[in-house]
């Protein structure tokens, strides 16, 4: 029997895309459309992955693959994340007829079920839903984990002031509770009703890499969008390519595009007191310097560079001309 779910819609009737944004991570690709592909084609209609320029094999495996659910929107240069998946929401729009979609990295997959989870979720309720996403050996994933704006509620803000950032980030028990309302999440897992693109766009794509997903989901939140997050709607984030030490970027480049769209997202989230809590953030940003062996001038330059940018609202600066200005990485 067919499943009746949210509006008298049933999956069948609910057309779900997934969009995955990859870039030189074959291996992780390969597991994560699998895992997509195991699904039932009424569960998941389509699967669009956008290639970021790949030079890993990943075009010629995509070729070689026959599913018929399975697209392909490959671009000539890397675009980033922020990129990927503005071209990637736009080509589904135009081309795949999706009432959903679902959006995550190359290496962030639904847990088994997860998709018909969604489903039974009765997602129309909600105009955006973010799932519960964890590490491979079952943890919470920390940057993954949805927030509350703590600028726009007086009790989170208080808190947010005694415990820094696990005062608006959900906590564990949310994780075992019923869904609940947020105004922040990432895009592992995030699934996005074809009413918000309509009513509020799409994300940021000069963005490059980081806070696009933070800035657009704030964005549908200000606008009065409600995005649940779904606690028995389960993804699996095998995130070891961000094993880095914290508070350390490698390669130095990366920390030009942390720090602007941070501004960015702070600018958004915080409104009128923007510039105070920048006076807040500014010096924390200058110590990590300590944390860049063999790259501190490069992290320095960049920082400064990342606030100019990020106060004026600059966007513009091409991703070469920005390695350009870095330099060559240092001799080991």
């Amino acid at each position: 029997m067919q499943d009746t779910v949210g509006e008298g819609m049933g999956r069948r009737d609910r057309r779900l895309v997934a969009i995955v944004v990859t870039c030189n991570r074959l291996e992780q690709l390969r597991l994560t459309v699998a895992r997509l592909l195991d699904a039932s084609r009424d569960t998941l209609a389509c699967v669009l992955v956008v290639d970021n320029a790949s030079t890993d094999g990943t075009a010629d495996w995509l070729a070689e693959q026959n599913d018929p659910r399975l697209s392909v929107l490959r671009h000539a240069r890397n675009l980033g994340g922020a990129g990927g998946f503005e071209t990637g929401m736009r080509h589904a729009m135009q081309h795949l007829d999706p009432d959903w979609l679902m959006l995550t990295d190359d290496d962030g997959r639904p847990d088994p079920g997860a998709l018909a989870a969604f489903h039974s979720a009765r997602p129309e309720q909600w105009d955006a839903i973010a799932a519960a996403v964890y590490y491979p050996d079952g943890a919470i994933c920390e940057m993954n984990r949805p927030s509350i704006n703590p600028f726009w509620h007086g009790r989170t803000f208080l808190r947010s002031l005694l415990r820094g950032r696990d005062g608006f980030h959900i906590g564990p028990d949310s994780y075992a509770g019923a869904p609940r309302l947020v105004d922040v999440t990432s895009f592992v897992g995030f699934f996005v009703s074809r009413g918000v693109l309509e009513r509020a766009g799409y994300p940021d794509g000069t963005l490059f890499i980081y806070g696009e997903d933070g800035l657009y989901t704030l964005g549908i939140s200000a606008a009065g969008g409600r995005i649940a997050f779904h606690p028995e709607i389960r993804f699996e984030h095998d995130c070891t390519t961000f094993a880095a030490e914290p508070g350390r970027f490698v390669p130095a480049w990366k920390s030009y595009y942390y720090h602007r769209n941070l501004l960015f997202l702070y600018r958004r989230a915080a409104g009128a007191l923007f510039w105070p809590a920048l006076l807040l953030v500014l010096p924390k940003w200058l110590l990590k310097v300590r944390r860049q062996r063999g790259a501190r001038l490069a992290y320095l330059r960049l920082l400064s560079l990342a606030v100019a940018h990020g106060l004026t609202g600059r966007t513009d600066m091409p991703h070469d001309a920005l390695l350009a200005r870095v330099g060559p990485p240092p001799t080991p």
